[in-house]
């Protein structure tokens, strides 16, 4: 497996390890995503900086703390990539939000016929990490995801959907 530089613009999806990342691996499984190894997205600002959300909410931080981990990446267009620096950055600070994963499973489960949960969602100003990165491509003009998809439904398994095929993923140098 080779090291790959990221460039700016690029969301990257990593495995989460110990009981948070299982507990992600089932609820995504439970929404229909697939019981796929990636539980955390994040977007790149430039080579080095990314932005994610976490449960302390949106921050910047440095690649390397992934360093020796594998990581899918979905490249992001050129002309798209300015636009969607500038709107992840946006999103630091943020809070995180852990009741959305209630609302993806109320959606998936069709127990939300009036679509109360993507009410509380949009309005809700907080965000989990796949939320932030589909939402950035979105307000990029990036047609990363289908029209028919809602950025706050999008958990990270669902964001491997876009990867390109066949996805490899590259190790953190």
């Amino acid at each position: 497996m080779t090291a790959l530089v990221p460039a700016a613009g690029w969301i990257g999806l990593v495995k989460i390890d110990g009981f948070v990342g299982e507990a992600i691996r089932i609820a995504q499984w439970l929404n229909g995503d697939g019981f796929k190894d990636y539980e955390h997205a994040f977007v790149m600002v430039d080579g080095q900086t990314l932005v994610e959300a976490e449960p302390g909410g949106v921050r910047t931080a440095v690649l390397t703390e992934y360093q020796g981990r594998e990581v899918l990446w979905i490249p992001c267009p050129p002309q798209y990539a300015a636009a969607m620096v500038s709107a992840a950055l946006a999103y630091v600070k943020i809070p995180y939000s852990y009741t959305d994963y209630v609302a993806i499973a109320a959606h998936h489960l069709d127990l939300d016929p009036l679509h109360l949960a993507q009410l509380a969602v949009s309005k809700s100003g907080h965000v989990i990490c796949s939320q932030m990165a589909a939402a950035c491509a979105a307000k990029a003009g990036w047609p990363l995801i289908p029209d028919h998809e809602w950025p706050g439904y999008i958990t990270p398994a669902k964001l491997t959907r876009w990867a390109p095929s066949p996805p490899v993923p590259q190790l953190v140098a």
